[in-house]
């Protein structure tokens, strides 16, 4: 199973030349499963303290619109976060699976845990979803979802190793100087979850509006680093064994009962 991850620029005028770079990477590598940034498909919204329902509603838009040309990247499945607004008016964070066979689109889970600070105003602009955190099925794969701050929340890497989940996805808008330290998170929540651990971050320049850091990473049940990017090597790709993770689920500290 070849996996791959990516830091995306979503800046108006660099994103469409980012997804264009992306699919020629997907289709070279022959990638199954792609993971994208948070919100990935339109500029990063939080980064304004003030909402505004009406770029609120265009985002809406935009992640329709990209989504709906999936198939032009290439890979056999796409897991992002998108805006969404609910029946009753609510604005949420969305993780999603697009699967490439039936083209269809399935909403996974509405992020929880959310951050509202400077650069990050994101309980200003949308509503936390339920704290349901359920398993998502790609290609014969079970996959779970923490979408950025709740990567910090441990118990739910844990919770997913109960799962059996294959894949622990992290879609991300975290800032400069931080990378490392979520790289960290990343590998604990990996080895907490006996997944492995996929991580998409999105990426600006320093000293832009939206302060993203990039740094993607994939790291093995084990912790162990398999791959990242950086500004010059936006995307990374490794094949993975799907059985080490179904294993790891038995070995330390995973077996270890609650």
């Amino acid at each position: 199973m070849k996996v791959t991850v990516c830091q995306i620029d979503p800046r108006p005028g660099h994103l469409d030349g980012e997804l264009k770079a992306l699919a020629e990477h997907v289709k070279a590598e022959g990638t199954d499963f792609l993971l994208l940034p948070e919100m990935s498909l339109s500029a990063w919204l939080a980064a304004d303290q003030n909402p505004d329902a009406a770029r609120w509603a265009q985002a809406v838009t935009d992640h329709e619109a990209r989504i709906a040309e999936f198939d032009q990247l290439g890979a056999k499945a796409v897991m992002g976060t998108r805006p969404v607004v609910n029946a009753r008016g609510s604005r949420r964070n969305q993780a999603y699976l697009w699967d490439a066979e039936s083209k269809s689109t399935s909403g996974l889970h509405e992020k929880y845990y959310l951050p509202d600070e400077e650069g990050y105003w994101e309980h200003t602009w949308y509503d936390r979803g339920d704290k349901s955190f359920d398993i998502g099925r790609a290609l014969d794969m079970r996959i779970g979802v923490q979408i950025c701050t709740e990567m910090w929340f441990l118990e739910w890497a844990r919770h997913y190793a109960a799962s059996r989940a294959d894949l622990l996805c992290i879609p991300r808008a975290t800032p400069h100087g931080s990378q490392h330290k979520w790289l960290a998170g990343g590998q604990a929540s990996a080895v907490c979850s006996g997944a492995y651990g996929l991580s998409s971050n999105l990426w600006c320049p320093e000293g832009d509006k939206a302060n993203c850091g990039g740094l993607s990473w994939i790291v093995s049940p084990e912790g162990d680093i398999l791959a990242q990017t950086d500004p010059d090597n936006p995307f990374a790709t490794v094949e993975i064994d799907l059985d080490f993770a179904r294993h790891s689920k038995t070995t330390y500290p995973r077996y270890v009962p609650e």
